[in-house]
């Protein structure tokens, strides 16, 4: 299933609903949070999800009301120390 990166900003949100947030992404359905990197200074999440296509995650996001900066597809990603690109699967 592809893997998507989106960035969402935070506005005034607090440690614990930055954490909500984050459990509602990771909750499952026709896209799922795999992981969730937060900097609560600048008000900034990265969340790494999988989903079935763009337009799914993209649905899903509006449907669930969280809005994001921007959306990427990961196509290709190191592993380990190899240092070498391996297709995403």
């Amino acid at each position: 299933m592809p893997r998507y990166l989106t960035q969402h900003t935070l506005a005034c949100l607090t440690r614990q609903g930055a954490e909500n947030l984050a459990q509602r992404m990771q909750g499952g359905g026709p896209a799922c949070a795999e992981r969730v990197l937060v900097n609560m200074l600048e008000g900034k999440m990265f969340v790494e999800f999988r989903a079935d296509s763009r337009e799914v995650l993209e649905a899903w996001l509006k449907t669930e009301g969280m809005h994001f900066d921007w959306l990427v597809r990961i196509e290709w990603e190191t592993r380990a120390k190899d240092g070498k690109l391996h297709p995403t699967d």
